[in-house]
C-alpha cells in the first residue's frame, strides 16, 4: 500500500508540475507559480496523511 501511495503521489505531482511548466511557457506566470505551489502542496501532504500513519 505504501508504494502505491508514493506512486499515486509521483504521478500526479508530475503531471501538475509538467502543466506549470506549460503555463510558464505561455507567459501565464501567475498561473504556473500558483499551480507549481499546488504541485508541491500534493507532495508534501501525503506525508502528513497516508505515509506518516503506518
Amino acid at each position: 500500500m505504501n508504494a502505491l501511495a508514493w506512486g499515486i503521489m509521483i504521478m500526479v505531482f508530475m503531471y501538475t508540475a509538467g502543466f506549470a511548466l506549460k503555463l510558464w511557457q505561455n507567459k501565464n506566470k501567475a498561473g504556473s507559480i500558483a499551480v507549481f505551489i499546488l504541485a508541491l502542496a500534493i507532495a508534501v501532504t501525503p506525508f502528513f496523511s497516508v505515509l506518516n500513519s503506518g
